[in-house]
């Protein structure tokens, strides 16, 4: 069984900073591409970023210059870090990751964690 954990949601004040982890468990033989999704209330779910098994990164428009993605290959952890956050990104974030495991290569989700940005 493959699972995604994610951690460091919060409320933070616009301009603040957090940083989300996300980290792949069980058993498993390679991670593919990682990437963060968030849906915000009323809002269809949005690819924030991603990054592929040679580091490669692509960003939403809305968070270029902000949010940097990167990856623990060796923890098979994603990290997104958000800086100069503002009210438009609270939502809730999703981990997903490109697995390869017993049932072949599948895409896993984790939990999601709140991001909540208001003053």
């Amino acid at each position: 069984q493959v699972q995604l954990e994610e951690s460091g949601g919060g409320l933070v004040q616009p301009g603040g900073s957090l940083r989300l982890s996300c980290a792949a468990s069980g058993r498993f033989f390679r991670v593919n591409t990682m990437r963060w999704y968030r849906q915000a209330p009323g809002k269809e779910r949005e690819l924030v970023a991603d990054i592929n098994s040679a580091g490669t990164t692509t960003y939403t428009d809305s968070v270029k210059g902000r949010f940097t993605i990167s990856r623990d290959s060796a923890e098979d952890t994603v990290y997104l870090q958000m800086n100069s956050l503002k009210p438009e990104d609270t939502a809730v974030y999703h981990c997903n990751a490109h697995i390869g495991g017993a049932f072949g290569w599948r895409d896993y989700w984790g939990q999601g964690t709140q991001v909540t940005v208001s003053s």
